[in-house]
């Protein structure tokens, strides 16, 4: 008895943590309205950054937006200088899957994505799982962190050039 009681609580229990998931990537539905507008604004993003547009970017980034990368963690300033720099260019983005949540004034925007880069000389790609937050300020969706996570997985991009394994 005691048995079959534990085992219905741990099945409660997984239905509830099954019914509570956030918007996955790789989960399936239509946006709503704003959630479309902040999956346009990442894409554009994208080309910005592959564009090195860092006037546009200027205005897209708060004023303490975090970027996190591989190889660190910097600014606002410090991130454009280096888009403008060509110490990283962000060459293209094959986005795979995005999803957005959205907590009130503030969105999480999940994109797996290949990024195909040209660091220090060097064209690489690698296939990440991108986290972006966005505030709302004024009524205007503004970023305040971007994130790149490495996925374990095979990169997909047609033609990517091979980039030695990463040491997980």
């Amino acid at each position: 008895m005691k048995k079959l009681i534990f085992a219905l609580i741990l099945l409660t229990s997984g239905i509830q943590l099954c019914q509570a998931q956030a918007n996955l990537p790789s989960v399936a539905k239509t946006p709503t309205k704003e959630e479309q507008e902040l999956l346009d604004l990442s894409k554009t993003k994208w080309t910005l950054m592959a564009d090195k547009k860092v006037d546009a970017l200027k205005d897209l980034f708060t004023e303490k937006c975090v970027f996190v990368h591989m190889g660190g963690s910097w600014g606002k300033d410090q991130e454009l200088n280096t888009i403008k720099g060509g110490f990283i260019w962000y060459k293209k983005a094959e986005v795979y899957g995005a999803s957005v949540n959205i907590f009130g004034n503030t969105a999480i925007l999940l994109n797996d994505i290949d990024l195909l880069a040209v660091v220090g000389g060097n064209e690489v790609v690698h296939a990440f799982m991108v986290t972006e937050v966005y505030l709302k300020e004024d009524g205007k969706w503004k970023m305040g962190s971007l994130t790149f996570s490495t996925l374990i997985r095979p990169v997909k991009m047609a033609g990517a050039p091979a980039t030695p394994p990463q040491q997980h």
